[in-house]
């Protein structure tokens, strides 16, 4: 397809903690067609912060220039995802009278200052403010109040907090790669734009979003997102149970578990074998499959008994009609759906990027559903920011304009 003046390119930027991975989305009047992707191996983050900068700046740089190349567009702003145990989540609601006896945009943006007034410790910045829904006059269920007549509006809202030097160090590496940061989104967040449907936010889901060092869990109900939460455990620890018990090395360990893994014990064959190189020299084993799902089966195991844990913690564990979806690259394994609806007694699917064009074939992984989400992030989300920015500078602007005006009349 030509590209026009008016092309528009998106650049979703997934920092994780085994994999950094760009895409870049070109925005049509259909949609989004993702025209480029490049991936990096990541080895400056635990758990999904950052804890050594020049390397995690190697990756993202790497990730850039392929994604770059393979999409023929110079790559100056992106939208990067964020996660890790430090982000925190947070119901509030908010109550204003409205002025004129109609809600216009002015209210609106006053009743979700008021929900946003919480407490929070000054190491903490809010991350995200999403309404749920707004109440006009006791009137519930409302999602656009605007031009609705009433005397008082009432907004509720679910927070997301994270750790202000988390955020600040994912910036600085994509400002060290010459890049801006347009917008930070909650990994989870992202992973809902790619893999939901709109039935399933409207019914009630809960989205497991299993990475390599974090298991990220959103849950949805009447449309809006209600709660979120990040465990530490993810793949990573797969595939560390596998080299120790094996005494395999790390990487060995990863192409093992990709290669041969089942999390469950049912979908293998008994007599099924495998090759096991070893460390220090030692030749290669041969061992039957089955030990290998021993390993994997009790871990997977634990994962979703911790989400479920969580589940029951929020309070909508029983308000889940369209079940789970999980995605992310440790959701690959196969017999994941399986274990994961014998854990949770929920119906589950594997969820992939959809609603996207051009090459979906290559993106059509659960390993690239936060990228693709970060892309649809901003394709929805960039104008609105950009507007708003605009309207800031020009604000600043006329600020100073009528400051020195003000100084000239005195002279």
């Amino acid at each position: 397809m030509a590209k026009t003046k008016t092309t528009e390119i998106i650049v979703g930027l997934d920092i994780g903690t085994t994999k950094i991975a760009a895409i870049a989305g070109e925005v049509t009047d259909e949609g989004v067609d993702i025209i480029g992707i490049g991936t990096a191996p990541s080895k400056g983050l635990r758990r999904g912060v950052v804890v050594n900068i020049d390397i995690t700046v190697a990756s993202i740089q790497a990730a850039i220039d392929e994604c770059e190349n393979m999409a023929g567009c110079q790559i100056s702003t992106v939208f990067a995802a964020i996660s890790g145990a430090h982000v925190r989540g947070l119901n509030s609601h908010g109550i204003v009278a409205v002025k004129d006896r109609e809600v216009r945009d002015a209210d609106v943006a006053r009743v979700i200052d008021a929900a946003k007034a919480v407490a929070i410790p000054m190491d903490r910045e809010v991350l995200h403010v999403l309404p749920q829904q707004y109440v006009i006059d006791d009137q519930d269920g409302i999602r656009d109040p605007l031009g609705m007549a009433g005397v008082r509006l009432e907004a509720k809202v679910h927070i997301v907090t994270t750790a202000v030097t988390s955020a600040q160090n994912v910036v600085k590496c994509a400002n060290r790669c010459g890049l801006q940061v347009a917008d930070i989104v909650l990994e989870p967040l992202a992973s809902a734009q790619a893999v939901l449907e709109d039935d399933e936010r409207e019914l009630g889901v809960a989205l497991v979003d299993i990475g390599g060092g974090t298991c990220d869990l959103a849950v949805f109900a009447d449309g809006a997102i209600v709660h979120t939460a990040v465990l530490p455990l993810g793949g990573g620890h797969v595939t560390n149970d596998i080299a120790t018990v094996l005494r395999t090395p790390l990487d060995s360990a990863e192409k093992i578990k990709r290669k041969y893994g089942c999390a469950t014990r049912t979908l293998i064959d008994d007599g099924d074998t495998m090759e096991v190189p070893s460390v220090g020299g030692r030749g290669p084993r041969v061992i039957p499959r089955i030990t290998l799902v021993e390993i994997i089966e009790p871990r997977v195991e634990e994962i979703f008994e911790h989400v479920k844990r969580e589940l029951m913690r929020s309070g909508y564990a029983d308000s889940l009609a369209a079940g789970v979806v999980i995605t992310g690259g440790a959701t690959c394994l196969e017999g994941t759906v399986e274990v994961a609806e014998q854990v949770l007694g929920l119906p589950t699917r594997r969820g992939y990027p959809t609603r996207v064009g051009g090459l979906i074939d290559v993106v059509k992984s659960p390993a690239y559903s936060t990228g693709v989400g970060l892309v649809r992030y901003g394709a929805a989300h960039g104008r609105a920011l950009a507007t708003r920015a605009q309207a800031a500078q020009s604000g600043d602007r006329g600020l100073f304009k009528r400051a020195f005006s003000r100084l000239a009349e005195m002279f």
